[in-house]
């Protein structure tokens, strides 16, 4: 209508002027409801062809959305295992903080492991002092089996001497059995030396491997049970959250809740655009928005992004062939908006759909010498068109909480 209005002062009021004064016609008489047409007929047809095309040009190069939304990403409320919920601590709505405590499993599984963990340690810890006293007693059976064997070792040093003095004085047997009873001795010096060898062997390696895989249970056992306290990751706030005691939650099949993280859909618009103005959208484009939650506002922004693909034309892979028939809706540009001013989204309730208005700006190759007079000239009327659409924007804004609480019937 405003484009309609804009296009009649230079078409059908012109043209009425020059029937008016020029032809000395006049309102009622000559121009008549029924005589406009063929009075008019120039002015009009020239207004709806201008119409057209001034819409034209301010729809493709100044593209506008309905579906812009504050998109936000949220944190399902999953544990690392199944189990039984045995205490809640947030509320149906509820802030949390990082690090606290959303509800907690029934730990009984795993403060037995804990348990069973550090009584090992403390077996392994007996054994070790056990170890250190079979160190000792192997000691002493060292030093017992190295008395005795010297002792046979000098009896048998006294009688050989006494047998290379005096032959004969000294029967052969009696070399013999001591030579028999060294031998033995020496066998049960080296047992207990084995013996201590191996007792030692257990004090610096066994037993401490032994109790660093307790402690490595116990430390696993510990992560089992911090896994059943289950903690916001990030700040943010619980909604809708109607986990109670008894519940069982599973991590393939069932989330807890929702988690919300702090200051989401509060930096960027996600806007999606027609599919004809792909050409036109760029990253770096000025725009303006306006949304339901915060009305009579105009947000100014900038184009931060623009995907390079439509999500309707996505494939998955699967037994049934493609057919495009199958895609009912075209799919649309995504583009992302951030706010020009710090803080320019504050009051804007997340999830919150709104109107943006994107604007093509030529200045640069306006301003270029190699750009002629004529494109220099249009793209000038490109630029200045924009206009109507920031204006119509703003009437939007406007008319926006009228249509919604008013006009729409609810």
């Amino acid at each position: 209508m405003l484009e309609l209005l804009l296009c009649s002062l230079v078409t059908i009021f012109p043209d009425y002027l020059y029937r008016r004064y020029w032809q000395g016609k006049r309102l009622g008489r000559e121009i008549t409801f029924y005589s406009v047409w063929f009075e008019l007929r120039w002015g009009i047809v020239t207004c709806l062809m201008l119409t057209v095309g001034l819409i034209t040009v301010i729809f493709y190069f100044h593209p506008s959305t309905n579906t812009a939304t504050l998109f936000y990403r949220t944190i399902p409320i999953v544990p690392e295992r199944i189990g039984r919920v045995a205490e809640v601590r947030a509320d149906f709505s509820a802030p949390v903080q990082q690090g606290d405590v959303i509800f907690k499993l029934d730990t009984s599984k795993q403060e037995a492991a804990i348990e069973a963990a550090r009584r090992k340690i403390a077996e392994v810890e007996a054994a070790l002092l056990v170890a250190q006293a079979d160190i000792l007693k192997a000691e002493g059976q060292i030093q017992e089996a190295k008395g005795a064997y010297q002792q046979a070792s000098d009896e048998l040093d006294t009688k050989r001497e006494l047998q290379r003095r005096n032959p004969g004085i000294v029967p052969q047997r009696d070399i013999e059995k001591l030579e028999v009873l060294l031998a033995g001795r020496q066998g049960s010096l080296d047992s207990a030396t084995a013996s201590k060898q191996s007792a030692m062997t257990r004090v610096s390696a066994l037993l401490p491997a032994e109790k660093a895989s307790a402690e490595a249970a116990l430390a696993d056992a510990q992560v089992d049970l911090d896994k059943s306290y289950i903690r916001a990751g990030v700040a943010g706030r619980v909604e809708q959250f109607t986990l109670r005691v008894g519940d069982v939650v599973n991590p393939m099949m069932r989330s807890a809740g929702v988690l919300i993280p702090e200051g989401a859909g509060q930096r960027a618009l996600f806007a999606g655009f027609g599919q004809i103005e792909a050409q036109v959208m760029k990253v770096g484009m000025v725009a303006e928005a306006t949304c339901i939650s915060k009305p009579w506002t105009v947000i100014p922004m900038v184009v931060t992004g623009v995907q390079d693909y439509i999500a309707a034309g996505q494939v998955r892979a699967g037994e049934q062939l493609l057919d495009a028939q199958q895609v009912m809706r075209p799919g649309t540009i995504l583009t992302y908006l951030e706010p020009i001013y710090k803080g320019g989204l504050s009051g804007v309730t997340p999830g919150s759909s709104c109107i943006v208005n994107a604007y093509t700006s030529n200045h640069e190759r306006i301003a270029s010498n190699e750009t002629g007079f004529f494109k220099r000239l249009a793209l000038h009327a490109v630029d200045t068109v924009g206009i109507v659409h920031a204006m119509l924007l703003r009437i939007q804004a406007l008319l926006l909480p009228i249509k919604t609480l008013v006009l729409s019937g609810h």
